[in-house]
């Protein structure tokens, strides 16, 4: 990332000056070569909205707090290391800017949740433009509102899944933004609880332990432009409403229990335009009622949706299925969801009308693909000759799958998204 700061800081600092007079706000610099040596003394001088500005060089001064409305700005990428033993920064305020920085090397604690930064009942607070290398938590956020996390880059690693914090963590709060940020090897990319009216746009989490995006009862939030890649499992929405999920994209998320998105008692939902690229299970839905998904893509998953007989009311349309092994699979006989109007590739039927539909319905979900769900060890007969018989005499007589979970208007060539 290079050293010009993020379009996202310059419009809070400009509320930031015309909220809090900007023509009596100074300018305390800290560095080696100023009369200001450390960060802590620059935020002890500093006032109401005063900019702090750190030059370059290695800091090193235990946990810094801030209790008042400031900005706070690195030139030249200045390193605040913590030398694996504390917390980095902790805001406690409003209207407070943090960008321009370096974060390395959080202590470890499950105890304490140390992060690179954290928010506690913090509000109108910016952390843009910042390296997280080597942090525990790299943000979390608690009992805030108003917060923007955007721009930054999250890394680390460990062994051991309970040696890692989240990437961007917020428990309860409100109104945050999670933008154009890019997250890799932590536990969950991005974690919401009891979060309300917050959008996660543009970031890429990926290569994380757990989750790419992780969230519950986390009611009218939006989700649009990520993509989450190559996590142990893609993403996981639980016991939420209200869930808006536009443009992403899940890709690779790959093992044994991996999965794109995750749906558990989810209701009155979207997911529009995404795009399902080679995940063990596109989609995964339980408890899901009244969700739309339309205009999505599934491509070389091992199931591109996975329908429990617990979901009712949900419908898919204008989507595109190709290459998958298996199209749809449920562990029910009684489906109450639709699938009119996508696209099959598995589909062999005719369109003597010319419409661009098929003229015969068509059936997603095969014999062998329920019988794996009740069998899971059946998988290991797939592409047999048996299999092959088994399927088709049940698309002429149907008898164990889903009578009523049929494309009535299959579409005849893929829908162009593009």
């Amino acid at each position: 990332m290079n050293n010009q700061a993020h379009p996202h800081l310059f419009i809070w600092l400009l509320l930031l000056w015309v909220g809090g007079g900007a023509l009596q706000a100074r300018t305390i610099r800290v560095g080696t070569t100023e009369t200001v040596k450390t960060i802590r003394e620059g935020i002890a001088l500093a006032g109401h909205c005063d900019t702090v500005l750190v030059t370059a060089g290695v800091y090193s001064e235990g946990n810094l707090i801030i209790q008042k409305p400031i900005i706070l700005l690195g030139q030249g990428r200045p390193v605040i290391d913590g030398l694996g033993q504390c917390e980095l920064f902790t805001i406690a305020a409003q209207q407070v800017t943090l960008a321009g920085f370096v974060l390395r090397n959080s202590g470890r604690s499950n105890m304490e949740d140390w992060a690179g930064v954290k928010c506690l009942d913090a509000h109108y607070v910016v952390v843009a433009d910042n390296v997280f290398e080597h942090t525990y938590f790299g943000v979390h956020i608690s009992n805030s509102d108003h917060v923007t996390v955007s721009g930054n880059q999250f890394s680390t690693f460990a062994e051991q899944e309970y040696e890692l914090g989240n990437g961007i963590h917020l428990w309860e709060c409100a109104y945050a933004t999670i933008a154009d940020n890019t997250i890799r090897g932590h536990r969950d990319g991005i974690y919401f609880e009891f979060v309300t009216n917050s959008v996660v746009r543009g970031n890429v989490s990926e290569g994380n332990m757990r989750y790419g995006l992780h969230f519950m009862f986390s009611h009218d939030n939006g989700y649009f432009d990520n993509v989450f890649r190559n996590n142990g499992a893609g993403v996981a929405v639980m016991y939420t409403r209200h869930v808006r999920m536009h443009r992403n994209t899940f890709d690779q998320n790959w093992g044994s229990s991996a999965y794109g998105l995750l749906l558990k008692d989810i209701t009155d939902s979207e997911v529009f335009d995404n795009a399902f690229v080679g995940n063990t299970t596109g989609v995964y839905m339980e408890g899901t009622n009244r969700t739309v998904f339309l205009r999505n893509t599934f491509q070389r998953n091992g199931w591109a949706v996975r329908l429990q007989a617990n979901c009712d009311h949900s419908s898919f349309g204008q989507n595109n299925f190709i290459a998958n092994s298996f199209d749809i699979a449920t562990n029910g006989t009684l489906v109450m969801n639709t699938v009119d109007g996508n696209y099959w590739d598995k589909y062999q039927g005719y369109d003597m009308d010319k419409d661009g539909a098929g003229d015969v319905p068509y059936r997603p979900i095969s014999l062998f693909s329920t019988l794996t769900e009740h069998v899971p060890p059946a998988i290991m007969l797939w592409r047999s000759f048996l299999v092959f018989l088994m399927d088709n005499a049940e698309r002429v007589t149907p008898a164990i799958t889903p009578e009523n979970l049929k494309d009535n208007t299959p579409k005849m060539s893929p829908y162009d998204f593009s």
